[in-house]
């Protein structure tokens, strides 16, 4: 079983962004850290059990093989305030966070209208999971992210 917090393991188009945003964040005031990158097929089915067959909340509603982090183009995060993680997802920093994401061409799950995940981000160059099981790749041109609060 896999379960990585790596930056290193995503994709080179999705690393490039989640360092963008992890800088954006600190620049406006916000620490936080990586809770997940890829996780392999075990680790997404001992999660996809959690509130159903195992005790917990649930957390995803995908099987191994159904998630983004499987294909390395998702990541989550934690916003800390004075070192604590800040879960509550009612706390305005969560939203902040989620406009950054969203200004770094991520896509938050904060926003999803069916099973909202404040802590997740991905970027999947406009492909489906069917796409990443086929072998589908991030376009090449879609790996460099637009450049984000240079000065002209």
């Amino acid at each position: 079983m896999v379960t990585s917090r790596k930056v290193d393991d995503l994709v080179t188009a999705v690393k490039l962004r989640a360092l963008n945003f992890i800088h954006q964040c600190k620049e406006a005031g916000v620490d936080i850290v990586v809770t997940c990158t890829f996780r392999d097929a075990e680790a997404q089915n001992i999660l996809y059990a959690q509130g159903r067959t195992a005790p917990g909340q649930i957390v995803t509603h995908a099987h191994g093989g159904e998630s983004f982090h499987q294909y390395r183009v998702a990541f989550d995060v934690v916003p800390l305030l004075h070192g604590k993680p800040i879960w509550d997802s009612t706390d305005p920093v969560w939203a902040k966070i989620g406009a950054i994401g969203e200004s770094c061409e991520l896509e938050w799950a904060g926003r999803w209208v069916t099973f909202r995940e404040f802590p997740h981000f991905q970027f999947t160059g406009g492909l489906s999971i069917a796409d990443f099981k086929a072998g589908k790749t991030i376009p090449p041109e879609l790996t460099m992210p637009k450049v984000q609060g240079g000065k002209s």
